[in-house]
């Protein structure tokens, strides 16, 4: 009991010290405090600290010396990849171009589970099975379990999906993919997942379910996704929007995402604004609609954003 109880201990000073590492909080050749120290903040004995320890340096995220003491040794990855959650269809894309995959399996299974719900498959029907880990500079991010509708899986083959995002391959099936459902949450690395994606089993991963539908509204393909934390994140900037006495925050479109830029600007304004105006030339400007106007004329903005938009940045221009 008593052994437990420590491997407890050192389990929690280990994944705090972790998780400081690999958030960046302490950086690569910071020096951790010695032993003793540790011991008292954590509120442990040196036992418990030097297990934590012993098992940081075994994924090599810190290197321990006699002489030198203990110090980090982890670098962050210089590409963690990161996806626009309100552009949920156009990265799904941009991401299978990007990075590399490697397909662990392949093959045709009985409908049943999460994913025959979601696609709306009966239990005579067959699911493509595919099982594949994404990495970017050879490092591996993600884990990705997807199910496809016989009908279309049997358009491609597996060397198709080794080297083609699943999207591409859904839409080159003669498929109009029209929106996708998705539900993020937290999970845990099963031993086929750990190895995969090089991690201890039972470590934390981000866990993604996508369920994408046509233009009839049936489910074409279902996605359940496992991503390392420490190499991937979602992201997506908000927005104040709705009445003065009901405001709330909004997801602001992918359209209206702002680049960096180097100085104030509105000459891209006019896109926006329709025929018979003129932009209001106000900061204001930068702060939202500027970026709309990077928007190629073939993707035109949703008609109500556009709206909103010319409402608020747009006047009518002035007689000759």
């Amino acid at each position: 009991m008593a052994d437990r109880l420590q491997e407890a201990k050192a389990r929690q000073v280990y994944l705090v010290l972790r998780d400081r590492i690999v958030s960046g909080a302490m950086i690569f050749g910071a020096r951790l405090p010695n032993e003793n120290d540790l011991a008292r903040v954590h509120g442990v004995s040196r036992v418990t600290v030097r297990r934590a320890l012993g098992e940081l340096q075994r994924e090599h995220l810190i290197e321990r010396r006699r002489s030198a003491g203990t110090r980090v040794v982890y670098r962050p990855s210089p590409a963690r990849m990161t996806a626009d959650i309100s552009g949920v269809l156009a990265n799904l894309a941009d991401m299978g171009r990007s990075t590399k995959v490697q397909l662990l399996s392949f093959d045709y299974v009985q409908a049943s589970g999460a994913a025959a719900e979601a696609l709306g498959a009966r239990a005579h029907e067959s699911l493509q099975r595919s099982v594949r880990v994404r990495s970017v500079d050879g490092l591996p991010f993600s884990y990705l379990l997807a199910h496809v509708p016989e009908r279309i899986g049997v358009t491609f083959s597996a060397k198709d999906l080794a080297d083609r995002p699943l999207l591409e391959l859904l839409e080159r099936s003669g498929v109009k993919v029209e929106r996708a459902t998705q539900r993020i949450s937290a999970g845990l690395a099963a031993p086929d997942v750990a190895r995969a994606l090089g991690v201890k089993t039972g470590s934390p991963l981000i866990e993604l379910v996508r369920t994408v539908y046509d233009r009839d509204g049936r489910g074409v393909g279902h996605l359940h996704a496992l991503y390392r934390p420490d190499r991937y994140s979602f992201e997506f900037d908000l927005v104040r929007s709705g009445g003065a006495r009901k405001k709330s925050w909004s997801a602001l479109p992918l359209a209206l995402r702002k680049p960096p830029r180097k100085s104030k600007s509105s000459a891209n304004i006019p896109f926006i604004c329709a025929k018979g105006e003129t932009p209001c030339r106000t900061s204001t400007i930068d702060s939202v609609a500027a970026n709309s106007c990077n928007r190629p004329r073939s993707r035109p903005l949703p008609l109500r954003a556009a709206r909103s938009l010319r409402r608020r940045f747009c006047a009518p221009k002035a007689a000759p």
